[in-house]
């Protein structure tokens, strides 16, 4: 775990314990938490939204193409119609 020992560990959580006190590492294991929870929705709102713009780019593109070969085919049924 990001090379680091079991001893290393242990020297961490110890001053953790002496600079914070067993009464405050519960509360800022909750704060930390609420942020990583957020930050998460965040994320999924922000992918959530460019996947949508996606969709919609890729729906227009889709509607342009096909009104373009409508055009073609209107185009091509008036030449046809007006050569008889």
């Amino acid at each position: 775990m990001f090379g680091l020992g079991t001893g290393e560990i242990l020297v961490i959580i110890i001053v953790v314990l002496l600079i914070f006190g067993g009464k405050k590492i519960p509360e800022l294991a909750r704060g930390l938490g609420k942020g990583l929870r957020e930050f998460k929705k965040a994320k999924d709102e922000i992918t959530d939204s460019v996947n949508d713009a996606v969709d919609d780019d890729e729906n227009n593109d889709s509607m342009k193409k096909t009104g373009q070969e409508n055009d073609k085919d209107k185009k091509n049924s008036t030449k046809k119609g007006s050569s008889k």
